[in-house]
């Protein structure tokens, strides 16, 4: 049981979230609603001072004026790989720890970067075109295999080093770039340079997050950097390629082909239309940001991220929160209270809250505190009897930002 009655703990789950999430919730006694659709600012901004727990995917954004004004808002889970779409750092400021899925739908966007080396090298997209059309068009010019072709791979994370296993099963010699020191898996080769890895790729992939690094990470200077002939994939953010030049680059043939899941804009919805510039060019795959959609992903992630979300409402444990401190919190002992607070990590705060349980009389069965440059989380196990007094006081604590207690 938590203080807080389960019923009247309302969760909103956008974006098509997974049945297996819902199911999770409702089993689990929540009021939960699920909608098929995205919300924007000012549809949010109408919502969010009811919700308790909010899910989403990659097209609603969580911004400042949302979070200013989501004050019953504990949680909030990405069901999906990035968080660029939250305001991490206010979210962490209010005391709002976000989730996400890191490694549900790894293999799914792996196998689709696999299948779009074979499909480019074979010009696939050009004969699929041609032979609906009804031409016949039968050719091996300009048709390779890859094995023994070089795959660049920039960004050897969780999925670049999937894709390098898999890359390397179909013959290819793989070779990667990553900003951090990453061991290897198989035989894959760390260069020591993104332009050396352009210079010698027959195609190149990307696997890395959106921020200011990495924005038109791929760009004109890039292009001319780039092995001609070499075919060009992107299924990780839609603002590490810039699509104007990439257009540019294969009707001049500098670049064979590529494969584009991810857009700088993409459609709110199914039913709104999309404009790209690599529209109607030869050699392209153009996918509806579909790396992560499969039923077996979306399953994962869905039982992934609800389970994250369910510990912390449930027992306070913030483990893999991505702007939050860090605790696995061990179930609430028989007869006792645990108190979550977080708070702004200034000096002395600790040490008032153990002055406060010290005037009450009250005994701590188990204290653990985690922090980050802005604030702690506290998590103290106390006696039943002093659990609501406790609560109070430190909620009327200056440095208090958020405080529930749990039984």
């Amino acid at each position: 049981m938590i203080s807080y009655p389960k019923e009247k703990i309302n969760v909103l789950l956008l974006e098509n979230i997974h049945q297996d999430a819902f199911d999770l919730f409702q089993k689990d006694g929540f009021n939960v609603r699920a909608l098929s659709y995205a919300m924007n600012e000012e549809e949010l901004l109408k919502e969010i001072e009811s919700i308790h727990v909010l899910g989403i995917r990659s097209k609603t954004n969580i911004t400042e004026p949302v979070i200013n004004k989501a004050k019953r808002l504990l949680t909030v889970g990405c069901f999906c790989i990035g968080t660029n779409q939250v305001r991490l750092e206010e979210a962490e400021k209010k005391g709002i720890p976000v989730f996400n899925a890191p490694y549900s739908n790894t293999r799914s966007v792996a196998e689709l970067v696999v299948a779009e080396i074979v499909m480019l090298a074979r010009r696939v997209p050009d004969h699929i075109q041609n032979t609906h059309s009804g031409k016949w068009n039968k050719i091996s010019k300009n048709c390779f295999e890859v094995r023994g072709k070089t795959l660049g791979i920039v960004g050897y994370g969780h999925i670049g080093s999937q894709v390098s296993v898999l890359a390397e099963a179909m013959g290819l010699k793989v070779v990667y770039y990553d900003t951090q020191t990453v061991l290897p898996l198989g035989n894959a080769t760390p260069l020591n340079s993104y332009e050396e890895l352009l210079s010698v790729s027959d195609f190149i992939t990307f696997h890395v997050p959106e921020n200011e690094n990495t924005m038109n990470l791929y760009g004109k200077k890039e292009i001319q950097l780039t092995k001609k002939g070499a075919y060009v994939i992107n299924l990780s953010r839609g603002k590490v390629v810039d699509l104007e030049a990439l257009a540019e680059a294969l009707k001049s043939g500098k670049i064979a082909g590529a494969g584009i899941d991810v857009f700088p804009e993409e459609p709110e919805s199914n039913n709104d239309p999309f404009i790209t510039p690599l529209q109607q060019l030869q050699n392209v795959i153009l996918t509806p940001h579909i790396g992560g959609s499969t039923e077996e992903a979306q399953k994962n992630i869905g039982t992934e991220v609800a389970s994250k979300l369910l510990k912390f409402v449930n027992n306070g444990s913030t483990s893999f929160a991505v702007n939050f401190p860090n605790l696995e919190i061990s179930p609430i002992p028989p007869g006792s209270y645990r108190i979550l607070n977080v708070h702004k990590n200034q000096p002395g705060f600790l040490k008032d809250i153990n002055a406060m349980v010290s005037e009450i009389g009250a005994n701590i069965t188990s204290q653990h505190l985690g922090t980050s440059a802005e604030i702690g989380y506290l998590s103290m196990v106390i006696d039943k009897s002093v659990g609501d007094e406790l609560k109070e006081k430190i909620e009327k604590h200056p440095g208090s930002i958020k405080t529930r207690i749990l039984y």
